[in-house]
């Protein structure tokens, strides 16, 4: 029988902190992303708006611009709690065209190849493996939404005076905490789709259905019963709903795409349970799916 020279040695480099090990996953769909031209011009198209209102601000306080254009300053636009709500409702909303494309494809490529016992025969746990994945979309729908509203905010106290900064802080608070409560709930939902179907597209049809068809179904509930507790079931309603509480908006006044209609308002305490329970629901699925073996029955 022959004897081969033992040729094999153990890795003796570098390892990855045990802190920033989920952030390995991260990157690595980070490079993918980059590789799509398409994705690439719509996210950077993304920041058109906000630069748009940036240009706004500005020529409200540049007076030699004032003179030049001849108009009205007080009349381009009024800086308020209603101007930061659309902003970032807007950005939400082209967020959620970005989870859309991309959140299917994060993990149901893993589960359709049965790479995840590859990650996971690895000093790699199944809390690190989602938490990279859910770090892609956070990473990129922060860059969208409230990191430029926060940039608007302090642009708008620098031309203005910090005194209104500091009168308005409540706008600065409730643009980054409803931000965040977009974010949580989009990036769940669409992680939690992306592991239990394997076909892109139909995940990111799914998305779609979830939000627009759920929307349908709670509004016959209601116009059938004369309710108005179909809109639980209405995910743009119950975030519009705490976004109207964070930023002080009366019903019929709330940002595009999370238009709360006026006298059918539900308490924000049944709104924020309802989407702590779809959040909870969402991670339950991912709990479930994301293992090294799957146990076919």
């Amino acid at each position: 029988m022959a004897v081969y020279k033992k040729t094999y040695r153990p890795y003796e480099g570098v390892l990855t902190p045990g802190w920033s090990r989920f952030l390995v996953t991260t990157r690595y769909a980070f490079e993918e992303m980059r590789r799509s031209r398409f994705l690439t011009i719509f996210y950077l198209a993304t920041f058109l708006y906000p630069l748009i209102c940036a240009l706004i601000l500005y020529l409200r306080h540049n007076t030699s611009a004032i003179g030049v254009l001849k108009f009205d300053a007080s009349k381009l636009i009024t800086v308020s709690t209603g101007f930061f709500a659309h902003l970032l409702g807007w950005q939400s909303m082209l967020a959620f065209f970005l989870a859309a494309f991309v959140g299917p494809g994060l993990i149901s490529p893993d589960l359709s190849h049965n790479a995840l016992s590859l990650y996971l025969a690895r000093p790699f746990s199944r809390a690190e493996y989602v938490l990279g994945k859910i770090a892609v979309l956070m990473g990129l729908m922060s860059l969208m939404t409230w990191v430029p509203g926060l940039l608007l905010f302090l642009l708008q106290g620098y031309l203005e005076g910090w005194k209104w900064a500091a009168d308005n802080a409540r706008i600065g608070w409730a643009l980054f905490a409803a931000a965040w409560v977009w974010i949580l709930v989009l990036t769940l939902l669409s992680l939690a789709l992306s592991a239990w179907v394997k076909w892109r597209p139909v995940a990111g049809a799914l998305l779609f259905g979830v939000f627009f068809v759920a929307a349908a179904f709670g509004a016959a509930i209601n116009g059938v019963i004369r309710t108005k507790w179909g809109h639980v079931i209405n995910l743009s309603y119950l975030i519009g709903t705490v976004w109207n509480g964070l930023f002080n908006l009366q019903p019929g006044d709330g940002a595009v795409f999370f238009g709360v209609p006026v006298s059918e308002d539900i308490s924000i305490v049944v709104c924020v349970a309802a989407l702590g329970a779809v959040m909870l629901f969402c991670l339950y699925l991912l709990t479930i799916k994301i293992r090294g073996a799957e146990v076919v029955r």
